[in-house]
């Protein structure tokens, strides 16, 4: 299977060049050529499998040239560090409500299903392009990208990684895990600015001729962790059939029914996986994008105008404190029917105006499929709070975006599926605010308080994590990324 760039459809790339590249020199994103399609047989083969098959059996389909044994052990080893049986347990809260569990992994959040593979997809790539050179990821995070890409990259053999984070915008649990990470190649980085101020520095660099020469002249390429990387995005695609197969395995649908999955969404990888699994056959009937109150795709799947002339929030969801949702250019494509002028344009428009229209037509075609809403800071906590008084189930922040939006309006009768991205854990003054209705701001103590209130356990990556050693410090203005990452390639 080929690969073009969303801004430019004339650029067509095998799956391990999409992977090595990242992004595409003109700035836009790699997407596949066309849709693979899942026959009766391959569903009935999927039920029968493991996590780690159906997510070689998939990614098998995109990528090619890898062969499915090869993908297999690429699976099993990145699944292998996760905590539990299942790496991605579907629990059901009712009849109609399940939560598809995605942060068993070794940094506790959703990144993980994807970050565990993609350093043995790009490393691979780089064998079939013959590329020998060195790699430099380089990333912005606005909370669990971070942690996960350099847990998953660490010591890796011929690439270095930097991460740019928010100074102000993560938790105190998110911060700790970053600057105590171990590994002889990996950096981080905090910026005085936001997520967007990081990941357009990031974008700028990838785009940079002058960029691209002065890491040459020490010997790296540049590739990314973002879900802009195809390697990212192709492996979440996985976890959405697979909570299909689960539903179907357990008796709660028949194959073929109509499943909703609702999102908690801020760069939209996340839901442009479900959709991408649409695409392959998964009976989709709403997918749901769930925004928090930097609402700014809630507005646009409303009005068909993304505008990012709003007021940035920092909430108790810093994963999703994003204003601009890169992932979305790829949806663009397709309903745009993949004219790369049009959605070069657009980004245009995004890039100099800082806003843009898709028009009614385009708008009404994303509205068959895409429902939307928000949560605000209250009707998070409300949420968390809910679950856990009414089921005993315990949610993160973020995943109680999603809860949220659906509570509020699910109407359908269908089942629906909320994707939940982080262990409670990783937020617990927050959570046990919720629920408890008292601030201990010490996260470490209110992990604890956490623990006898609900008798989760803390997982085991978040053990210890306030006894670790502090390696990175480095706090720097946001103009001033592009500088770090060359000081620091030259220092390698």
């Amino acid at each position: 299977m080929k690969y073009v760039s969303t801004r430019d459809t004339k650029r067509v790339v095998t799956g391990a060049q999409a992977i090595a590249e990242g992004i595409a020199p003109d700035g836009g994103l790699y997407v596949p050529e066309s849709f693979p399609a899942l026959t009766a047989e391959d569903w009935e083969k999927l039920r029968g499998m493991e996590y780690a098959e159906r997510a070689a059996f998939v990614l098998s389909l995109y990528l090619d040239e890898f062969s499915y044994e090869e993908l297999l052990g690429f699976a099993k080893e990145a699944y292998g560090r996760f905590y539990g049986e299942d790496p991605c347990p579907l629990v059901k809260i009712d009849e109609k409500q399940y939560f598809l569990e995605l942060w068993h992994g070794p940094t506790c959040a959703f990144k993980d299903m994807a970050l565990t593979m993609l350093p043995h997809l790009l490393t691979a790539s780089k064998r079939k392009l013959g590329d020998k050179g060195k790699t430099l990821i380089l990333t912005a995070t606005s909370g669990d990208t971070g942690k996960a890409a350099m847990e998953g990259f660490r010591d890796v053999d011929g690439t270095a990684i930097i991460v740019f984070y928010p100074s102000d915008g993560v938790s105190d649990m998110q911060r700790r895990q970053m600057i105590t990470q171990e590994g002889k190649n990996v950096c981080v980085c905090a910026i005085r600015g936001n997520f967007d101020d990081a990941q357009s520095a990031v974008k700028r660099i990838f785009t940079s001729k002058e960029a691209a020469e002065k890491l040459a002249a020490h010997g790296y390429k540049l590739s990314s962790a973002n879900s802009i990387n195809w390697g990212r995005l192709a492996p979440q695609i996985a976890y959405y059939i697979s909570a299909y197969c689960d539903l179907v395995n357990a008796g709660e649908i028949k194959q073929g029914e109509k499943v909703d999955f609702c999102v908690p969404t801020g760069n939209f990888g996340d839901i442009l996986a479900a959709y991408y699994a649409m695409r392959m056959g998964m009976p989709a009937g709403k997918l749901i994008c769930a925004s928090n109150s930097n609402r700014v795709l809630t507005d646009f799947f409303g009005t068909g105008k993304y505008d990012t002339h709003r007021k940035f929030v920092e909430t108790i969801s810093p994963s999703m404190d994003i204003i601009i949702s890169s992932n979305l250019e790829r949806l663009l494509f397709e309903y745009a029917g993949r004219n790369d002028k049009t959605v070069a344009a657009w980004m245009d428009a995004l890039k100099k105006e800082g806003a843009y229209s898709v028009g009614e037509e385009c708008l009404a075609r994303m509205r068959e499929l895409f429902d939307c809403g928000s949560c605000d800071e209250e009707q998070t906590a409300q949420t968390i709070a809910y679950y856990f008084d009414e089921y005993g189930y315990l949610i993160d922040p973020h995943t109680a975006v999603a809860a949220g939006v659906y509570l509020r309006g699910s109407e359908d009768g269908r089942p629906c599926v909320m994707v939940s991205t982080a262990n409670p854990y990783k937020f617990p003054a927050d959570v046990l605010a919720a629920v408890e209705g008292k601030r201990v701001d010490d996260p470490y103590a209110a992990a604890e308080q956490l623990c006898e209130a609900s008798a989760a356990e803390i997982p085991q990556p978040l053990k210890g994590l306030d006894k670790r050693a502090v390696r990175f410090t480095t706090v720097i203005d946001r103009d001033k990324i592009e500088d770090f990452v060359y000081e620091q390639v030259a220092d390698k």
